[in-house]
């Protein structure tokens, strides 16, 4: 048989990044049996795109509670200590002298030469030094915003928040999942191609054991022995093709669903074409919302109309509370701990701050927030036209492929009949060499054809199903 198009299992490898599989001779290997639904689940806990979007959701409620943080009150207590090796010094108007003099003048003091003493003119500055060569400070200060009309609306959005991350990773895993469909159920397809090539490998051996008695019966010659023998080696060649690309493809659905490529992978489901064609006709009808793409697109507009709401409040006053205790200690050596008098200070601070006007940034961040909006709208425009047209292209492809894939099986049943006929006209003497490998050749075309059509059925299936969200 001619092998089956293979460049759809290149597609999904080629879809998986790359990674490097380090392995253990003596590591245990484990065996999986799984049906579809255990192979998505498995999928699901394992893929690394699907974990690194669970993670996401784990960041966004840290970044929440780094957000909600902000309308919790803010405590924080100080310990500091200074040593001065050189007070500062400050020089000032001399006012001690003046005084001193006004008092000798009032009590008639007189100076040496017996004449009453006078105020002078000029007294100069003094130099002083203020503070002392040690300082110690210990205290408390607390603050909280009493109304801020950005973290009202931040606390609002939170779960929105949480819920977009998570719709995010619903997104990423149905992805996930219909590319597990299409490849688990390609390879149990494999199996009925695999079946198809060991019966046709059963004929063939029969007929090269009946060409050589007939051969040595004197009514056949060695070319047409050769001829079946060069057919029977092109086939056993063929299988063992074909089961190195479903090697392979078993090694591209373990890396996808996450699974170490030394474990073994056991598909138990079973497919048939009625399976394929059950329910064509009630998932025709499909709903956007029931796409995640189009549920995804709704949470983020409305985190735009929290980001519109949220500079709109920027412009009306904030309040906010401040206060402090704390003590302070001055020593002229540094013995904070023995005696001493440590000074309180403490306040209460009451904020309202009132915007008033700051070169239109305001105006301007809502109306970028607005159009944002414009734009999330025409997305979800965009999106509905896409989403119809998938939903289209996939009806299509569908039903056309559950057609082709009904006339290919009628067609092999009938290239088998044919190759049959053929067969026993060969074997009785009427039917020449000929005829049968065009039989042959008919016969496996007709059973690659019927493989490629399940395929495209399975595929086509699957795609449709996602296009209308319920897959």
């Amino acid at each position: 048989m001619k092998r089956v198009r293979n460049n759809r299992w290149l597609l999904v490898v080629c879809m998986l990044p790359s990674i490097a599989f380090a392995q253990s001779d003596t590591a245990k290997i484990i065996r999986h049996e799984f049906t579809i639904q255990q192979a998505v689940d498995y999928a699901i806990k394992n893929n690394v795109n699907v974990k690194n979007a669970l993670v996401d959701i784990q960041l966004q409620q840290e970044q929440n509670r780094e957000f909600t943080a902000n309308a919790y009150p803010h405590i924080n207590a100080q310990l500091g200590t200074t040593y001065n090796p050189a007070v500062a010094t400050q020089v000032l108007p001399n006012f001690i002298s003046p005084a001193t003099y006004q008092v000798l003048i009032d009590q008639g003091v007189k100076d040496g030469n017996g004449n009453p003493i006078t105020m002078p003119n000029d007294f100069g500055f003094i130099a002083a030094q203020f503070g002392t060569r040690f300082s110690a400070t210990a205290g408390i200060s607390l603050s909280q915003i009493l109304f801020d009309g950005q973290v009202f609306v931040g606390l609002l959005a939170r779960p929105t928040a949480v819920e977009f991350r998570r719709k995010n990773m619903e997104v990423t895993a149905e992805m996930i999942k219909a590319n597990i469909y299409k490849v688990y159920y390609q390879l149990v397809v494999s199996k009925t191609q695999i079946e198809l090539l060991d019966a046709n490998i059963s004929l063939l051996e029969k007929l090269l054991k009946d060409t050589r008695i007939i051969y040595e019966n004197g009514f056949r010659e060695q070319l047409d022995v050769d001829k079946v023998t060069v057919q029977l080696a092109n086939l056993q060649t063929e299988k063992t093709k074909v089961l190195n690309v479903i090697s392979n493809g078993y090694y591209g659905l373990k890396v996808l669903m996450g699974m170490p490529v030394k474990d073994e992978l056991v598909l138990t489901d079973k497919l048939t074409e009625d399976q394929i064609k059950e329910g064509i006709l009630e998932k025709s009808i499909y709903s956007y919302e029931d796409r995640k793409e189009y549920q995804y697109a709704q949470i983020g507009k409305t985190l735009n109309d929290y980001n519109v709401r949220r500079y709109k409040l920027s412009q009306i006053p904030t309040i906010s509370l401040n206060a402090l205790y704390a003590k302070n200690a001055q020593r002229d050596k540094w013995n904070f701990f023995g005696r001493g008098d440590w000074f309180s200070v403490s306040n209460i601070n009451l904020n309202i701050n009132i915007p008033i006007f700051n070169g239109f940034l305001t105006k301007s961040k809502i109306a970028q927030a607005q159009l944002e909006g414009r734009k999330i709208d025409n997305q979800l425009d965009a999106l509905k036209l896409s989403i119809d047209n998938e939903v289209a292209i996939a009806r299509n492809n569908y039903r056309t492929a559950i057609t082709t894939m009904d006339f290919q099986k009628k067609n092999m049943e009938l290239a088998e009949k044919v190759y049959q006929q053929t067969k026993k006209k060969y074997e009785i003497g009427t039917g020449s060499q000929m005829e049968i490998n065009t039989a042959q050749t008919d016969m496996k075309t007709a059973q690659t054809n019927y493989i490629t059509a399940l395929y495209d059925a399975i595929i086509a299936k699957v795609d449709f199903m996602k296009a209308t969200g319920k897959l």
